[in-house]
């Protein structure tokens, strides 16, 4: 059986349960506390050097990290239902969306970290928050961590982020009046990606864009991804309730 280390509010834990739960995959479910950086010890760095979630254990004992390489290698490994498009050119417009996407990271952590993190290591002394910066192997992630103790995003800095996740609404607007998902007319690895994007926005950060009226090709969309059994099964719940 798989094991899976992740967290329920994550963004990237929650595209690899979703790909689990549409090939019908199950697995043990190990969480990881983000706030604690448990992360960040030396025994889950052994297993996954960019100390982050979610992190993969195949039934063989190898593991497997970021989340676009996992859903990959599910749907490579175990290949029905289909979650790739079966054309090069097709494929490459998936990655291309995934890619688009994970750049945009940032933009969600803005709102995703003052409910848990920033919490956490605001309450940090300067020197508990130095201490806490060596486990950081990314470069990215201890900026993120410093902002969220000690520079509070500011509304100015919000409003940009907002204003490039609408952007991102408008470009998947246009996809979807080509086709009927995010690449090509079949649900592929490109819609998993930024379901929890979507998730988010529709929540919190910019709920009124997910409307018939702004955005209606991708209000359609939201309501068929939500229907689908695998979205209940990944439990893709609300980020502020408690799990």
């Amino acid at each position: 059986m798989f094991v899976l280390h992740h967290g329920w509010r994550s963004s990237a834990s929650r595209r690899v349960r979703l790909c689990l739960a549409e090939k019908g995959l199950k697995f043990e479910s190990i969480l990881v506390d983000l706030a604690k950086m448990e992360h960040h010890r030396p025994e889950y760095l052994k297993l996954n050097p960019n100390g982050v979630i979610p992190l993969l254990i195949l039934p063989d004992g190898r593991s497997l990290y970021e989340s676009g390489t996992i859903c990959e290698y599910l749907d490579e490994t175990y290949p029905e239902p289909p979650l790739r498009p079966g054309d090069a050119y097709g494929r490459a417009e998936m990655r291309n969306w995934i890619r688009y996407t994970d750049e945009r990271i940032g933009n969600l952590i803005i709102f995703n970290w003052r409910h848990s993190i920033a919490k956490v290591a605001a309450n940090m002394t300067d020197a508990q928050l130095a201490e806490a910066m060596k486990k950081i192997p990314s470069k990215e992630r201890q900026q993120a961590w410093l902002r969220a103790a000690r520079q509070p995003y500011t509304p100015e800095e919000e409003d940009e982020a907002r204003a490039k996740l609408t952007m991102m609404l408008d470009r998947m607007e246009g996809a979807l009046g080509e086709h009927a998902w995010l690449v090509g007319d079949r649900y592929s690895l490109a819609d998993i990606g930024i379901v929890p994007f979507v998730k988010r926005m529709s929540e919190e950060i910019i709920p009124d864009e997910l409307s018939d009226e702004k955005h209606p090709k991708v209000a359609e969309w939201w309501r068929r991804i939500q229907a689908r059994p695998a979205f209940k099964e990944a439990r893709i719940e609300s980020f502020t309730s408690t799990l």
